[in-house]
């Protein structure tokens, strides 16, 4: 049976948790996910732990931080004025903030009366995640 290798176009399912079992996503109430093995595209962790697997076959992949959405640094974490804010934002939109080097994606941490908590690390960063991940597909190439 043919196995999924780099370059590969796949689709598969997921559903994926933190180290506490706590899950943050899953595809299995939508469509799979497709992709191409060895890419960019996905985290490194989730996309390696593909190449290999035979379609039907199911496993479970650990990814540590910085092979996912890399550590958490506290200096991307900044107070700032509410007023500075969008009316109407809530605790976990995403915002896009100027920086010295850019503009880049933020979230909202938390809100206090004056003040809020922005963060520009990825909401997962720094946690070891865990992929339960079913190959369905390696999509033929034409």
């Amino acid at each position: 049976m043919a196995q999924a290798q780099k370059g590969d176009q796949v689709k598969v399912h997921y559903t994926g948790r933190l180290a506490d079992g706590t899950m943050f996503d899953t595809s299995r109430e939508r469509e799979p996910l497709e992709f191409e093995v060895g890419s960019d595209g996905l985290i490194a962790g989730f996309s390696n732990g593909v190449e290999g697997m035979e379609v039907g076959q199911e496993i479970t992949v650990t990814v540590a931080p910085e092979d996912g959405y890399g550590p958490r640094h506290e200096e991307m974490v900044r107070e700032v004025p509410r007023e500075a804010l969008p009316e109407g934002v809530d605790v976990g939109d995403p915002l896009r903030a100027q920086t010295e080097h850019g503009e880049i994606q933020v979230w909202v941490k938390d809100l206090g009366e004056e003040n809020a908590v922005i963060d520009g690390n990825h909401p997962l960063a720094g946690q070891t995640l865990v992929f339960d991940i079913e190959l369905l597909e390696i999509v033929p190439t034409a």
